[in-house]
């Protein structure tokens, strides 16, 4: 009996000292992201995952910061492996939860990504799949300014195809899931409300604007966004991108 109670006593000193390293390792994690040192954040959060494998904080962020980084990488080959794990992660966190709308979000996130390197038909069946985990995520948190974003560039991307892809969708789906560029302008206009600080979101919405014909509007959000501070490490080059698209409509 004694032999037990210190074996029960070792496992329970085991868990909390595991569980007090996994958070070392999410706050370090987080402290990093906040000072633009994605790439040190990410192996943290791996190694947090590795140690609990139903952690979906660590999961959510590893697939996360996956996605970031890879899109960054110059070999093509690297940066698509880096968006096969990021789905695998994604993966991972939906099946912990998959009522959780950041799973749901980082589901999307990945797929969006993996479309990068699809041909015609697999673009297609992602383009269903993204938008479904979109809207489950906006179901599950109403809040999710990201699940709003992602939504948005779906409708933006999606009532952009061209005449193979949509023919495609008919092939295999009947037709495409409807989407519009004012469903885009909609759902992009419900990320800002809800995130007035998400730059991404300014430049994607002033494309969306331009696309339409409302330079204006265009012009202001790119302005507005301006002034806006970095919040992310992508965010010094999406203020490049609209400082660009801010002079040609000018």
């Amino acid at each position: 009996m004694t032999r037990w109670i210190a074996f029960v006593l070792f496992l329970s000193l085991s868990f909390r000292s595991m569980a007090q390293d996994v958070n070392l390792l999410l706050n370090r994690g987080a402290q990093l992201e906040a000072a633009f040192r994605e790439e040190e954040a990410l192996p943290l959060y791996e190694n947090a995952a590795a140690l609990q494998p139903r952690n979906i904080v660590a999961l959510i962020h590893c697939s996360d910061l996956l996605c970031r980084v890879g899109h960054r990488l110059k070999d093509r080959d690297k940066m698509i492996a880096y968006f096969h794990s990021a789905y695998t992660y994604a993966q991972r966190a939906y099946r912990v939860d998959s009522t959780n709308s950041d799973a749901n979000v980082v589901m999307a996130f990945s797929l969006a990504r993996l479309a990068l390197d699809q041909n015609g038909r697999e673009r297609v069946v992602s383009a269903t799949e993204i938008r479904r985990y979109a809207e489950q995520a906006i179901r599950n948190d109403p809040r999710n300014f990201k699940a709003y974003h992602i939504l948005g560039r779906w409708h933006y991307e999606v009532s952009n195809l061209n005449f193979l892809e949509r023919t495609l969708a008919r092939w295999f789906f009947g037709s495409m899931p409807e989407s519009s560029l004012s469903e885009c302008i909609d759902n992009l206009e419900k990320s800002k409300a809800l995130r007035p600080d998400f730059m991404l979101n300014y430049f994607e919405l002033a494309r969306a604007y331009h696309r339409e014909g409302q330079n204006d509007r265009a012009v202001a959000l790119l302005t507005q966004m301006e002034k806006l501070p970095d919040e992310m490490y992508d965010d010094r080059t999406v203020r490049m991108q609209g400082a660009k698209l801010l002079k040609e409509l000018r």
